[in-house]
């Protein structure tokens, strides 16, 4: 059985990489929701934190913090314990990560090497079915919904946001992957341990996409022309989806 581009049925182990991906996206919901749960608490109380959140040295200032209600403290620790509950997301990133590897393939482990597209593109893969099946890549892109909407009448063509159609998990995994383009081009621990196990002339491709790809350049272009954090993502995740 197959669908109108020729994707196949999806296996076992496809579905099993599918309810992977879905279950990392869960887990990030949860801990998300577990956090703004815990911040809303403490602005309510009056507790301004104004370094980055979420790290040791945020850790030390919660774990610090008194307050006249002994009921707060109550409320505190069961808020730090819900995010503390909702951090196997960490576990599950890094089981996605480790199957997909396993079961992409050739041209999984492939994309593994570029930046950003480790977990984006493998997980991309499993989500969206045989990319092989499109015949050029504004297919994908318009399968992912990064493609914006149309609306026509006669001779008036008016554009509008996203179709946002398709695959929501892997439009999804592909922003976050875009993300990665504001900062310059770079081997990170990360990166040089994906590209370990692959041949020299796959990692060659990988650095050369990432000094040839225009995304970087692009990025700041879009924000520099005052365009919102959001629509400049959303702009180098559709690129970024055509050159995997």
């Amino acid at each position: 059985m197959s669908d109108s581009l020729g994707a196949k049925v999806p296996c076992a182990t496809h579905e099993a990489m599918r309810d992977l991906v879905r279950a990392r996206l869960d887990a990030v919901r949860a801990l998300r929701r577990a956090r703004q749960q815990l911040s809303g608490f403490l602005l309510r109380q009056g507790c301004h934190y104004r370094r980055p959140a979420w790290t040791k040295l945020h850790r030390r200032w919660l774990a610090g913090l008194r307050f006249d209600q002994a009921a707060h403290h109550i409320v505190l620790e069961d808020y730090i314990e819900a995010v503390e509950a909702a951090r196997p997301a960490d576990r599950a990133d890094r089981g996605n990560v480790a199957g997909l590897d396993a079961g992409a393939g050739r041209g999984g482990a492939a994309n593994n090497t570029r930046h950003g597209v480790g977990q984006c593109g493998n997980a991309d893969r499993r989500t969206g079915g045989d990319l092989s099946r499109f015949a050029n890549p504004r297919q994908l892109m318009a399968y992912l919904g990064l493609v914006p909407s149309e609306y026509s009448s006669g001779a008036s063509v008016k554009r509008g946001g996203l179709t946002k159609a398709g695959n929501s998990a892997a439009r999804r995994l592909l922003i976050e992957a875009s993300w990665t383009y504001r900062f310059p081009a770079c081997l990170s621990r990360e990166l040089l341990l994906r590209q370990g196990s692959q041949p020299k002339p796959i990692r060659a491709i990988a650095w050369k996409a990432q000094l040839r790809l225009r995304l970087r350049a692009r990025y700041r272009k879009l924000a520099r022309s005052g365009k919102p954090a959001t629509v400049v993502t959303a702009a180098i995740a559709r690129e970024l989806a055509g050159f995997v």
